[in-house]
């Protein structure tokens, strides 16, 4: 079945590993040419992720995993090509090319800018996650990063003071004028409510699952999800072991189809069969131990049939929902 993928990490991962001389056709990353091939990849999202570090231009940054993601769609042009609209996934469809959709992952890669953002905008770039694990000037994240060696970030406490801030509502108004797709994905509790309360069109959580079944801060709460099905947006699941099952007793939980089924399955039965798709994090995250990599993504498809999940379901689920907001907000 056709599948588009809202979130993943391939071309930070490729840009760091530069070196190697690794590409999309060649590397050993979970996405790969022969992988999307293999997973029956109709589109994917590529994230410009950046962590941003001090003594270090976001924007320049991202711009240069810009750059990066131009040269891999320059070397493989009759196999993927970047997309800027719903009319160009259908005319390379037609041509038996994958989709490539470039994102943002951080807001701050903006520095405070909307000029910036409509150069990334002119880049092509057509969704953008607000924040990821730390504050920014458009709005706070849900994480709580440490501030000192040898602390952990807190996944638990979720962030129900501190959403958006003057600059982010004017941000997220630029992006719907544009015709970007606003991502909430990492972004606090009380800025995913303001996003809800202001945005006029649809938005999405691209790469987070269901809180009440795995209680980490990075998934959506029922009443999010509710909201999101309300205002006519998309989370996609998230194959990250820990924000699919805390770990067992005494040892690391590595992942497993069925557990991202039950996350589906929560999803729908709040939401409704609308309101779900798919956000691997490949590449961005550790190994699921069974969904190895986009080429397993079949898999998915067959334990959802097994679960009671209709064709038409499962169909929306994998593309269908996805390229709904696409159509409805590029």
């Amino acid at each position: 079945m056709k599948a588009a993928d809202m979130h993943c990490d391939t071309i930070a991962a490729l840009y760091e590993n530069r070196e190697k001389g690794w590409t999309l056709a060649d590397n050993g990353l979970h996405v790969r040419l022969d992988k999307l091939r293999k997973g029956d990849y109709l589109l994917q999202n590529f994230a410009l992720f950046v962590h941003c570090r001090e003594g270090e231009s976001a924007y320049e940054k991202a711009m240069a995993l810009a750059d990066c993601f131009d040269t891999q769609m320059r070397l493989f042009p009759d196999q993927i090509g970047q997309v800027r609209s719903y009319e160009d996934i259908r005319e390379n469809a037609e041509k038996g090319k994958i989709s490539a959709l470039l994102t943002v992952e951080e807001g701050a890669v903006c520095e405070g800018s909307l000029e910036k953002l409509r150069a990334f905008y002119d880049r092509g770039v057509r969704m953008l996650t607000l924040t990821w694990n730390y504050p920014n000037g458009i709005g706070y994240p849900n994480v709580a990063m440490p501030d000192g060696e040898g602390k952990k970030a807190d996944f638990t406490t979720p962030e129900t003071k501190k959403g958006l801030t003057e600059f982010g509502f004017s941000f997220v108004e630029e992006m719907e004028r544009l015709g970007m797709i606003v991502d909430v994905s990492h972004l606090s509790d009380a800025g995913f409510y303001d996003v809800a309360s202001h945005a006029k069109k649809p938005f999405v959580a691209s790469h987070s699952n269901a809180r009440a079944v795995c209680p980490v801060v990075r998934n959506l709460t029922d009443d999010m999800i509710r909201t999101l099905a309300e205002k006519g947006g998309v989370t996609g699941l998230n194959f990250c072991p820990s924000f699919l099952q805390e770990d067992p007793p005494g040892e690391k939980y590595k992942g497993t189809i069925e557990a991202v089924v039950r996350h589906a399955r929560h999803i729908f039965n709040v939401g409704g069969e609308d309101c779900l798709g798919l956000g691997s994090d490949f590449d961005g995250i550790p190994t699921h131990a069974e969904l190895t990599g986009a080429d397993k993504l079949p898999r998915l498809e067959d334990a959802l049939a097994k679960a009671g999940f209709s064709y038409t379901q499962r169909e929306k689920i994998f593309h269908g929902n996805v390229l709904r907001i696409y159509r409805e907000v590029l």
